[in-house]
């Protein structure tokens, strides 16, 4: 069952229920507002997303969709996901961390004067689409699986086109091949089930 509040995912996450209410609590007093988007609780200002909040099974902590553009409260960001993630950036806490939220703030604060000035890191949309040899051959031989995939936008079929070129084995991409095929040709994105929870 999706969450619809940030209440609901906070107690839904048993584990790190204090520390994220913590982390909560302390948005609230910024001029964010809370919502649920992805599945998880995001702080956005005027509509744009500016922090997220997450728990997970070994760390919970903060996501800053513009991350990269902080320049004085740098000391705990990481980015998730090296060579892949742009802009966005996070600061991971686990059981062993001390939550101080006063630590925190200065963090949220700056990324908050970042949106008001607009300050913000484009997609590369014009990124050149790349099929991979096998995924190819598939939609070669299926009409129905390329006309589907013709029919998504830029952004979903470089996701697909990715996922498959990112395996490293040939049967990783096999089975990679048979999980998406039912996807694309009911004409959803690979990661849509996280977008519409």
């Amino acid at each position: 069952m999706p969450v619809k509040t940030v209440e609901e995912y906070i107690q839904k996450h048993t584990k790190w229920e204090k520390e994220l209410l913590e982390l909560h609590e302390m948005m609230l007093t910024t001029e964010l507002e809370p919502t649920i988007k992805w599945g998880s609780p995001v702080y956005a200002l005027n509509g744009k997303n500016v922090v997220g909040l997450s728990g997970f099974k070994n760390h919970y902590g903060l996501w800053f969709f513009n991350g990269a553009l902080l320049k004085e409260h740098t000391a705990m960001l990481v980015n998730a996901q090296e060579g892949k993630t742009k802009a966005m950036r996070q600061i991971r806490l686990t059981a062993e961390d001390e939550l101080n939220t006063s630590r925190l703030l200065p963090y949220v604060r700056e990324a908050i004067q970042n949106q008001k000035e607009g300050k913000e890191i484009k997609a590369n949309t014009s990124k050149k689409l790349v099929i991979p040899e096998e995924f190819g051959k598939m939609l070669r031989v299926d009409d129905e699986l390329k006309q589907a995939f013709e029919k998504l936008t830029r952004g979903k079929q470089r996701e697909y086109a990715d996922y498959i070129s990112e395996a490293k084995q040939e049967k990783t991409k096999l089975s990679r091949l048979e999980k998406i095929i039912p996807m694309i040709k009911a004409g959803g994105g690979l990661h849509d089930k996280y977008k519409n929870c």
